[in-house]
């Protein structure tokens, strides 16, 4: 079947090509009856528009590339949702590509975005200064990049979602003090990551204020998997280490120490309390349910587009670090 062309939609309207591509651009000097008549018929006969002459005529592409980590939990699923309400109604398309917590991959799908001349990235990093070089060379070719949750280090000039992990991670592991937990034990993910960092920092804080800091307590990962949290509450176990209390980096690592210390006989939260940082609906999947720090999701894929959209429109605008804030919900992990 023949593609219908702009020139086709002239034809069956009597129209000139240029008015019907200004009425197909929501072009202001197109008055809104023929702006309506356009539409109609092309949505009549069925017009498709040619996007990347769209591109050229409008010096935008029209999309923004997404870069995520993961896709196994619905953490990036749930800022999607929120990048996706800013964006669509504005007739942006996304271009989501995620990297299984691997740089090199990160880098790649970098190269590939760039490849595409999308208009923006944004990104949730996977290392904080591993691919800095190529970040900084997509904006100085004038392409804005935004960064959620995971950050690059300061030399970078982004704009930036956060929330205060330090704060939050303070506020979790003294609530589990509170509850009556003396030896908690905090499973990190790799070091590479800031946040891991900044929530270790909030624990540390916190057992140091109240004299149960001890060390051996702090389990180191690879990475964030299930099995990650698993062979963490191994190492807990098999060196005899007294704990009764674990505060996880993220869900995930929570559920799989969880799941393994399930296996092995021990009650949660009877024998050991449980909490996380994410609060992705994960934590309400489990049984017992879990403690966790709630970050707003959906609020920081939309503030994320935002801030996409203030740089395309702007470039020279200054970059802006946006502090969300993040909830804890306490659940029968830790009760």
């Amino acid at each position: 079947m023949k593609r219908i062309t702009i020139k086709d939609l002239s034809k069956f309207l009597s129209l000139s090509t240029s008015t019907i591509s200004r009425a197909l651009l929501n072009d202001k000097n197109v008055n809104e009856e023929t702006r309506k008549r356009v539409l109609e018929a092309a949505d009549q006969l069925g017009y498709k528009p040619n996007l990347t002459a769209l591109s050229l005529k409008s010096g935008q592409s029209k999309t923004i590339g997404v870069v995520v980590p993961e896709m196994i939990t619905p953490f990036s699923a749930k800022v999607l949702e929120g990048i996706q309400n800013i964006m669509y109604p504005l007739g942006y398309r996304l271009v989501i590509t995620q990297c299984d917590e691997n740089p090199l991959i990160e880098r790649k799908n970098l190269q590939l975005l760039e490849s595409f001349d999308v208009d923006g990235i944004i990104m949730n990093l996977c290392h904080e200064t591993y691919n800095n070089d190529i970040y900084q060379r997509i904006i100085n070719q004038g392409t804005p990049l935004v960064f959620f949750d995971r950050i690059p280090d300061q030399s970078l000039d982004v704009s930036k979602v956060i929330v205060d992990d330090n704060i939050k991670a303070s506020l979790m592991v003294e609530y589990l003090i509170k509850t009556g937990r003396k030896r908690i034990a905090y499973i990190m993910g790799p070091p590479t990551i800031r946040n891991v960092i900044e929530r270790l920092n909030g624990y540390k804080r916190i057992v140091s204020k109240y004299q149960v800091f001890d060390e051996q307590l702090i389990v180191k990962t690879e990475g964030m998997t299930f099995e990650h949290g698993r062979n963490a509450a191994q190492q807990l176990l098999q060196k005899n280490i007294e704990f009764d209390g674990i505060f996880a980096f993220s869900d995930t690592l929570a559920i799989g120490a969880m799941n393994y210390l399930f296996e092995h006989g021990i009650k949660i939260p009877n024998d050991v309390g449980i909490a996380s940082f994410s609060g992705t609906e994960l934590s309400t999947m489990t049984y017992p349910q879990l403690t966790s720090v709630q970050q707003p999701l959906v609020k920081m894929g939309e503030m994320a587009a935002e801030l996409i959209l203030e740089k395309i429109k702007d470039p020279s605008k200054a970059s802006r670090t946006v502090l969300m804030d993040a909830e804890l919900i306490f659940r029968s992990s830790t009760k």
